[in-house]
């Protein structure tokens, strides 16, 4: 707790001082910090933390995910309009199935803590506006799967806008592991900031892991395109 200064004796006093009055002149005015507005703040900085931290982890998901995919088909079919259409397709397709699973996950979130505030609404003898303003607080899950989209889309954008314009093979292919690998390491430092973690590691196992996951799906196909499967 912090302790508020005490002012220096004066040599002087002043006839009030005679009388008593002093302690009353000199007394120090101390104004402590209100905990529910500090507590407040950190939760609501938290709430923020998070949700950056879900949305560029979202993020990340779409970019490995596409671009493995693009890799994958590119090594059995070439041309860029089949590129283009399977990062499309896998770009719709995560998109839809991230924003289903955050729907779900949140939702369950949702009314648990609902049922919990209900059951204490009814001990505290709170009433329907109380409670309707602590609703407020809770997790919407529409406002979560709507985040969790967009940032999957976003991600997986990166290789489409790569690849789009680039006609030849080999050239569209290294532009693709280029830039997804420089996306690898700013969602890689940035989740570590948010994190409050040194970025260097964890960028670097991001990039890596990215590199791995591409090397793996565009062998396993090439493999399999030759031996005609």
């Amino acid at each position: 707790m912090a302790s508020c200064p005490q002012p220096e004796p004066s040599d002087t006093e002043s006839p009030d001082v005679e009388h008593g009055f002093s302690g009353l002149a000199r007394k120090p005015v101390c104004t402590k910090p209100n905990s529910l507005d500090l507590q407040v703040k950190v939760s609501e900085h938290s709430k923020r933390a998070q949700w950056l931290r879900a949305a560029v982890l979202g993020a990340n998901d779409g970019l490995l995910s596409t671009a493995s995919l693009m890799v994958g088909v590119g090594a059995v079919k070439k041309d860029v309009r089949t590129m283009i259409l399977t990062g499309t397709a896998g770009l719709l397709a995560g998109a839809c199935s991230m924003a289903m699973g955050e729907f779900v996950s949140v939702y369950s979130q949702y009314d648990i803590e609902l049922s919990q505030l209900k059951r204490e609404n009814m001990g505290n003898n709170r009433t329907q506006t109380e409670l309707d303003e602590k609703k407020k607080d809770l997790p919407n899950p529409f406002h979560a799967a709507a985040a969790s989209a967009v940032a999957f889309a976003v991600g997986a954008g990166v290789p489409l806008l790569a690849a789009a314009f680039i006609r030849s093979y080999m050239v569209r292919l290294g532009v693709v592991v280029a830039t997804v690998s420089v996306a690898l390491l700013a969602f890689g430092g940035l989740a570590a900031v948010l994190g409050k973690v040194p970025p260097v590691k964890p960028s670097l196992r991001l990039l890596v892991g990215g590199w791995i996951a591409m090397g793996v799906t565009f062998g396993l196909i090439k493999l399999a395109g030759s031996t005609g499967i």
